[in-house]
């Protein structure tokens, strides 16, 4: 999990880059858990505050600019 410091050193694209990721990422989590059950629920939520994390400081950078 990335921490916040390390997600303000990335660059605009890299940040929507992860958001993509992220977003694609939760979206398959999302459908084997529906299926089946998962390995490790928690990551559902570890995901979701992931990609919260990321928007909320790629917001931040685009106010800077």
């Amino acid at each position: 999990m990335l921490k916040p410091s390390e997600i303000r050193e990335l660059g605009q694209e890299e940040v929507r880059k992860r958001i993509d990721e992220e977003e694609d990422q939760l979206r398959r989590l999302h459908f084997q858990h529906a299926i089946a059950q998962i390995e490790n629920p928690a990551l559902l939520r570890q995901k979701r505050r992931l990609l919260a994390r990321l928007k909320t400081i790629l917001r931040e950078q685009q106010n800077e600019v």
